[in-house]
Order: C-alpha cells, then structure tokens, then sequence
C-alpha cells in the first residue's frame, strides 16, 4: 500500500508534465496561426493603414534566403542525383531492369528529395538564422522600441521573411530539381552507355505537370514552416546569449521535425 502511495504522485507528475507540454504545443500553434494572418493581413491592407511591407526588405530577404544558398544547394543536390543513380542501378541489375533506373530517380528527385532537402538546407541556414535574430532584438528590447515608434513588428520584421520564403524555397527546390536531375544523367549515361539526349528525353517522358507541381506545393508549405517556427521560437527566448543560442538549436530541430510530418501529412493526402 505505502509503495502504490508512493507511486501516485510520481504518475501525477508525469501526467502533468505531458499537459504542460501539450499546452506548449497547442499555444505555439495558435501564435502561429494568429501571426500567419496577420502577416496576410498586413501583406493585402498594409498599404491602407500607410504601412505597407517595404520590397527593399523582401528582395534583401529573397538574396539571403535564396541566391546566397545556391551553391550548398547544388552541391548536395548533385550529390543526392549521384547516389540516387548509383543505389537505382545497383539495385536493378539484380532483375535486368537497370535501363528503367531513369523514371525511379526522376520521380523520387522531383516529388521527394529535392523539396525536403532544400527544405532542410534553408531551416538549418536561414530560419536558424532569423530565430537567432529575433531572439536578440528580443532580449534587447527592440521589438519594443519598433512598437513604441508605431511600427508593427509583423510587417516589419515577420512578413519580409516570409513572402521571401514562398518565393525563394521553391524557386530553389526547382533549382535543385535540375541539378539533381543532371548529376544522376552523368552517371546514368556513362555506366549504361545512353546518351544525354536519351536521357532528357526519357526523364521528360516519365515526369508529368504534377509530379512537378507535387514537389513545388511541398516546398511553399515548407517556406512558410520554417518561417513560423524561427518567429514562434525566437520570441519565446528568456534568459541572455545562452537563450539566444537555445532557441537558435530549437528552431532547426523543429523545422527539420515540422518538414518531415508536413511531409509525411501531404504525401498520405495526395496519394488516396
């Protein structure tokens, strides 16, 4: 009896310990919510109420997320081609399938890996980034300063990221389609002795407006994850430069997770 008392407040504490963290959950989806209106809000009405989101802020926006990645993202792009086509190869020797290599990478490149890698790649560079500095204009109270001078902090500081996520992200998912695309050609030319020309022709025959499109709506949903969770977690910073560094670790960690369930949510949707 003394150890099932014992016991009780032991299970007590867990169960509480699971609804607080539940909360937590639940709270950070409703500011993500209420900021991605009111970053549809200010976007469409900004201009009505002589606020209107500055283009100099986006395009300086669209350069960091995107030009500036460009060459990570080729590299493991190119790579990811290589090892598609090098595992497609392997594996279909075993059945005298290898010349069929072409439409299992050009699928798995447009439809999967190019958007969840980018996806990655941008979380870990860029939203770690923009959690890094919210989180320090946080902690040096110039949020409220902006809010002081009538400046609202999700036009100024939210929607800029934003709208240079939507753009950037699947501009560099389909960048990455490409180079994908042609690092496995070099290989699947070379080992099965087809030609460039064969290949394109083959990987234009297979794909299709929606396995493009698949990849592209993929990479949007990603942009505006990634968004949110950098704002979500570097406004909730507490403490000094080692608060700053904790959300910063915080915020990949749950882009990378929101990607891969987002991910996971759309494939099971599109494919019933």
């Amino acid at each position: 009896m003394q150890a099932a008392d014992r016991s009780l407040p032991t299970l007590l504490q867990k169960i509480e310990g699971i609804g607080h963290v539940t909360m937590k959950w639940v709270d950070s989806l409703g500011f993500g919510t209420a900021l991605l209106y009111q970053s549809a809000f200010w976007l469409c009405c900004g201009g009505r109420r002589k606020q209107q989101v500055r283009l100099g802020a986006i395009v300086s926006q669209m350069m960091e997320v995107g030009i500036r990645a460009l060459p990570i993202i080729s590299l493991v792009s190119i790579t990811i081609g290589l090892m598609l086509a090098i595992q497609g190869i392997d594996a279909l020797k075993d059945f005298g399938a290898e010349h069929q290599v072409t439409y299992g990478v050009a699928l798995s490149v447009v439809r999967e890996f190019a958007p969840l890698i980018t996806g990655i790649l941008i979380a870990g560079r860029s939203g770690s980034a923009f959690a890094a500095r919210l989180s320090t204009m946080m902690i040096n109270n110039e949020v409220d300063a902006l809010r002081v001078m009538g400046i609202n902090p999700v036009r100024f500081l939210v929607v800029p990221s934003l709208v240079a996520m939507m753009i950037m992200v699947p501009a560099l998912t389909l960048w990455a389609d490409l180079v994908a695309l042609l690092g496995a050609g070099l290989y699947i030319s070379t080992d099965l002795g087809i030609s460039m020309g064969t290949y394109i022709a083959q990987t234009i025959a297979y794909l299709g407006t929606d396995d493009v499109l698949h990849g592209l709506g993929k990479s949007f949903v990603f942009g505006v994850l990634i968004t949110l969770v950098g704002v979500i977690n570097g406004s909730s910073v507490t403490g000094g430069a080692e608060g700053v560094g904790h959300v910063t670790t915080r915020a990949v960690v749950h882009s990378i997770l929101s990607l891969i369930l987002a991910d996971l949510l759309i494939v099971f949707l599109l494919t019933r």
